[in-house]
């Protein structure tokens, strides 16, 4: 899995949030009426160390991260977060992940 967060996005973070620089963001699956790449689930945001890391990344002075038993929720796609400054908000990105010998990666 690739996780790659723009910069921009990174900054909306860092205001919306509050955040400061060094802290850890966890993105995970969570329980929701909308959309995201399961029905019945979307991606969701904490601030919170990290326990058991299995991807992680920074930008902008965050640490973006997601836990071990989380992957599922983006098994077979890479994920972007970019800014849309019409909006003055976040977007999640999937993209599927090439197939190399009919093997998803």
């Amino acid at each position: 899995m690739k996780m790659v967060i723009s910069p921009e996005a990174a900054a909306w973070f860092m205001r919306e949030l509050d955040l400061q620089t060094g802290a850890h963001i966890r993105l995970f699956p969570r329980y929701s009426s909308g959309g995201g790449l399961h029905p019945g689930f979307s991606l969701g945001i904490a601030t919170e160390l990290p326990g058991r890391p299995a991807v992680q990344t920074e930008q902008g002075g965050l640490i973006f991260y997601m836990e071990e038993q989380d992957l599922w929720y983006m098994e077979g796609y890479s994920l972007s977060i970019v800014y849309v400054e019409a909006e003055d908000d976040i977007d999640y990105q999937y993209e599927l992940l090439p197939v190399a010998g009919g093997v998803q990666q």
